[in-house]
């Protein structure tokens, strides 16, 4: 038996083996399903989870959702976020699922606002770095607190994302004694004229319950009214007749139409490049 000669075949297969495994277009494994990632902001460790869709359920650049929890997820576990709205549908689908997400969130008794903004803005720039994200396939959606925080982050980065889904949020505030509004048109003599005019170019679907008692629908009827006035791009208001607060099941889960008309929405290829150099100057 021709030892030497079985060995120096197996290094030669072994180093083939290596020089393949750095070639470009072939990546090491990654995580999917959901996984925890952490970032520091203002000098305080947050952690956050991404949902990573399958290898099976991506086609090159995977699109991207940044979800905003409502008042019931706030904390600093970083695991409340997925256990409600986009979540629970997203665990229900993970096989199929195709795109990455992400869960910020905000600590107890804060809002979407100031460091909040900050920091989603952060893990949603880390996520599509990590996991292949497609910059021009970037949407913004959440619920109740998360609704108005839709708008907070959307004012802040208008020509970041493709599309934006609030659901049963709103723009003023409407309890005294908590500040839940959107600070960046909180001096704004018509707050809902001013958010469409900003956001005129940006397709929006807007979710709300007719019955709902904690988040009336007045503001978000009013914006609808105001983006069917001022919108260059699709903008769409869906009013659930039988549904109360909780309007995301019906949203997520509910709606079928939502995912083929939120994933076919696309931003400019330098649209997304200048959302991109924009993210990156974040302190």
């Amino acid at each position: 038996m021709d030892r030497p000669g079985i060995a120096r075949r197996l290094a030669a297969a072994f180093a083939t083996v290596l020089v393949l495994s750095g070639c470009a277009g072939l990546r090491p494994a990654t995580d999917s399903g959901f996984v925890t990632r952490t970032l520091e902001i203002d000098g305080t460790r947050r952690a956050y989870q991404v949902f990573v869709p399958s290898a099976s359920a991506r086609r090159g650049p995977a699109p991207v959702i940044l979800f905003l929890h409502g008042s019931g997820e706030r904390g600093d576990d970083g695991r409340k976020p997925t256990l409600v709205g986009l979540g629970p549908y997203v665990r229900a689908h993970a096989a199929d699922f195709p795109a990455i997400v992400v869960f910020p969130q905000v600590p107890d008794g804060q809002e979407w606002q100031g460091a909040n903004v900050r920091a989603a803005l952060a893990a949603l720039d880390a996520a599509t770095r990590e996991f292949d994200g497609d910059r021009e396939r970037t949407y913004l959606t959440g619920l109740s607190m998360g609704g108005y925080g839709v708008w907070e982050i959307a004012l802040a980065e208008p020509e970041r994302f493709a599309a934006l889904v609030p659901v049963c949020g709103a723009v003023r505030r409407i309890r005294p004694e908590r500040d839940l509004q959107v600070t960046a048109v909180a001096d704004e003599a018509d707050p809902y004229a001013a958010i469409a005019t900003r956001l005129s170019s940006v397709p929006v679907w807007i979710f709300h319950g007719a019955k709902d008692d904690v988040v009336p629908t007045h503001d978000d009827r009013m914006l609808a009214r105001a983006f069917d006035e001022v919108s260059t791009a699709d903008a769409r208001y869906t009013e659930f007749p039988d549904a109360d607060h909780n309007a995301w099941d019906a949203t997520y889960a509910g709606t079928p139409a939502l995912w083929p008309w939120l994933f076919a929405q696309r931003l400019e290829p330098n649209e997304a490049d200048d959302s991109a150099g924009a993210a990156g100057t974040l302190p």
